[in-house]
């Protein structure tokens, strides 16, 4: 899992990837560190994907350009799934467990 540091380095990911997971989250939020957990259990476990993350404290501007290009609203934690230079899912909140990631994958192959 890789923390992104700039808004060209997650442009030039996202153009040139064939699929991308992005975790955004807070570290102060308690919601945000249990989404932080389940993700990072998930990349753990598929070594192979292709996994980011921001800390929207530290990262508000990326946080904001994601939003405006991609048109999602911004919430946190988010998790989002990019395939292909475009947004294929996204869930915020407690929705983003272990199995709504796995599921993701499965139904964006």
């Amino acid at each position: 899992m890789k923390k992104f540091e700039s808004n060209e380095a997650f442009d030039q990911a996202v153009k040139t990837g064939e699929q991308l997971l992005l975790l955004k989250h807070s570290s102060t939020c308690p919601v945000s560190g249990a989404a932080y957990e389940e993700f990072e259990r998930f990349v753990n476990e598929h070594k192979t994907l292709d996994a980011y993350y921001l800390v929207v404290q530290e990262d508000r501007p990326l946080s904001n350009h994601i939003a405006e290009t991609f048109h999602i609203k911004h919430e946190s934690p988010q998790a989002i799934l990019f395939k292909n230079g475009d947004v294929a899912w996204h869930a915020s909140h407690w929705k983003i467990t272990y199995d709504s990631l796995e599921k993701a994958l499965e139904n964006n192959k």
